[in-house]
């Protein structure tokens, strides 16, 4: 979870539809997998680690980002989750990247260099923003570099020595609005191109309502390899 977005929605982010959905996806992604310690690079506020502590299965989670003032901990569930800034080793079964590899030049790099530094079994999650034609400020905002097909992210996840296991887009419900909006603003020239997040807080209807459209896909989530706002790759080691 970006800081930026988590100081836009203040104690509001873990409510919001859009992430309430996505860790809803992760959860889905993941079934079948019972990480005993967790890896989040790019963590932010720890929201996703923090989501898995609740499963029986996991111990531990380390929450990496340089964006941290200092080194620390909570206790979660009754589990430590350690907060730093840098590590050397981890031995880590799972590994998120989870909307990371957008900010970075060297996308397989970062993979690579994460993967020499957690348990040779590890299976890794990762999320990315799809389509480049949906660019607008919201990626500005946010810092990105580039926005992903599916093929793409998958094509990655090889390069940096893993095995694909399930590929598909997220948020296919509201990815028709989504792309008119886009395509919209930029035949108007409008300020859709300024940077600034596109999150915003809604009403608990509204909120409900985008929530439960976005709960309809988990049933054929994997199958959808067409159209979303996301893109979703799961991988492991080879």
């Amino acid at each position: 979870m970006d800081l930026k977005e988590t100081d836009l929605l203040g104690a509001d982010v873990s409510r919001h539809w859009y992430y309430q959905s996505k860790a809803r996806a992760m959860r889905h992604m993941l079934q079948g997998t019972f990480p005993q310690r967790v890896l989040d690079v790019g963590a932010g506020s720890g929201f996703f680690t923090q989501t898995l502590m609740a499963q029986a299965s996991t111990i531990e989670g380390w929450c990496l980002d340089i964006s941290y003032r200092q080194d620390s901990e909570l206790i979660w569930h009754g589990k430590r989750v350690h907060f730093v800034r840098q590590m050397e080793h981890v031995d880590a079964d799972l590994v998120l990247f989870m909307d990371v590899l957008e900010h970075v030049d060297d996308d397989v790099g970062l993979l690579s260099d994460v993967l020499r530094r957690v348990a040779p079994q590890a299976k890794v999650l990762i999320s990315v923003p799809a389509f480049q034609s949906l660019w607008s400020g919201h990626d500005v905002f946010l810092e990105h570099k580039r926005r992903y097909r599916l093929q793409g992210i998958e094509s990655v996840a090889e390069r940096a020595g893993l095995q694909v296991l399930a590929g598909c887009y997220y948020f296919g419900a509201v990815f028709p609005v989504a792309a008119l909006l886009r395509g919209a603003s930029r035949w108007l020239g409008s300020r859709d191109q300024e940077p600034r997040s596109q999150l915003k807080r809604h009403s608990p209807w509204v909120n409900a309502t985008l929530s439960a459209a976005c709960s309809l896909e988990l049933a054929g989530m994997r199958h959808n390899r067409l159209a979303g706002l996301t893109a979703f790759c799961l991988a492991q080691r080879r």
